[in-house]
């Protein structure tokens, strides 16, 4: 197949984060401080991303603000080229820094929601007083003058709140909003019992985000993720596994997605050994699962295969223990009835405690 260049690269900055979200899609293993890319490195990375033809960078974390040098990285993607948007939680980012951050020419931010009120949002953080400071920083984004993206992860806890999330994208100015129900890798995985939507509240989403479309047209985007376990045909993951773009982690690993990490028989370049071009197009983890070769059946004959190329390798990987099935949110997936059914167990276990993401540590030398 003819391999088209990336347009996006998401650049995953650093894994520190004041938050402590169940549902974080970084890994379990995070890099730790004394691993990642300094500054000059990053710097060459954008460059090479502009090249091969990337348009869009990310900006992400853990929390990009955790980052001293995040300035300096936003000036060197605007050199290059490249339009920014900084994907945080507020936590870390003050007036100042803000303005400097427009001064640098950072285009786009998007902000974190836990929940709408301050109770679930410091609940699910895991952070007092993170939804007043959030709420401030939002403020200042609007008097700034930076187009917002309210992002709003939902679940079980949270997804009453809905329409007020939606409200209150309204109310910051946000050009958008994304509503996104938790997708089940990283630390979220750890937390199905505590995080998985009932069948009815992905249902009563989906009504939602239908009518405040239709009512908002021209107003307001809004981007939905479903609730995955409770659906019939997976999502066209990634657009296509290494075909729109890719992720560089803290410490310079090179991925196809976010969860890439999680297939084990996968070997990943890093930054410091070869060049973006040269992985992009001929690093043997972006080309196991390009295209349509790779699929076993039922994919590899059904009509759907260049709709959703097979759903998520990740999350088959993670379901039934090979990266090469059918996703089983796929109808046609021989383990589809038992993830609708894993799902129910999952989504009534109302009692289940929250495992809450922890920060990595830098690593500390032995004295003599």
């Amino acid at each position: 197949m003819k391999i088209p260049a990336p347009i996006a690269m998401l650049a995953e900055l650093t894994h520190r984060c004041p938050l402590s979200c169940p549902y974080c899609s970084n890994p379990i293993e995070m890099a730790r401080q004394d691993s990642e890319l300094d500054t000059q490195t990053w710097a060459r990375v954008f460059d090479e991303a502009a090249r091969l033809g990337v348009l869009q960078l990310h900006l992400s974390g853990g929390e990009p603000a955790s980052r001293r040098d995040l300035i300096d990285l936003v000036s060197a993607a605007r050199k290059a080229g490249l339009y920014t948007n900084l994907i945080t939680s507020g936590i870390g980012l003050t007036e100042r820094r803000l303005g400097d951050l427009d001064k640098a020419g950072l285009d786009h931010i998007q902000l974190s929601l836990q929940g709408t009120t301050p109770e679930m949002a410091d609940e699910i953080g895991g952070y007092k007083g993170g939804y007043a400071r959030k709420m401030q920083v939002a403020q200042w984004i609007g008097e700034i003058g930076f187009p917002l993206t309210l992002n709003a992860v939902l679940h079980r806890r949270n997804l009453h709140q809905l329409p007020r999330a939606i409200e209150m994208a309204q109310e910051m100015g946000a050009r958008r909003i994304e509503v996104a129900t938790v997708q089940f890798h990283g630390w979220a995985l750890k937390n199905r019992d505590g995080l998985m939507p009932t069948r009815e509240q992905a249902q009563t989403a989906s009504r939602i985000v239908a009518e405040a479309r239709a009512a908002l047209k021209g107003q307001l985007v809004i981007d939905y993720v479903p609730a995955d376990y409770h659906d019939d045909f997976p999502k066209r993951c990634m657009g296509g596994w290494g075909t729109t773009g890719l992720n560089v982690t803290p410490d310079g690993q090179v991925l196809p997605c976010h969860a890439a990490q999680t297939i084990p028989h996968l070997k990943f370049d890093r930054v410091h050994e070869k060049s973006l071009d040269d992985i992009w197009y001929n690093g043997s983890a972006f080309n196991a699962y390009r295209g349509t070769d790779w699929m076993q059946e039922p994919c590899k004959s059904c009509d759907r295969r260049l709709v959703d190329f097979g759903g998520c390798r990740c999350q088959a990987m993670a379901l039934v223990g090979d990266a090469s099935a059918t996703d089983p949110v796929c109808v046609k997936s021989p383990h589809h009835g038992a993830l609708q059914a894993q799902a129910d167990t999952h989504a009534s276990q109302t009692d289940a405690q929250l495992i809450y993401r922890v920060s990595p540590i830098q690593k500390v030398e032995p004295t003599s």
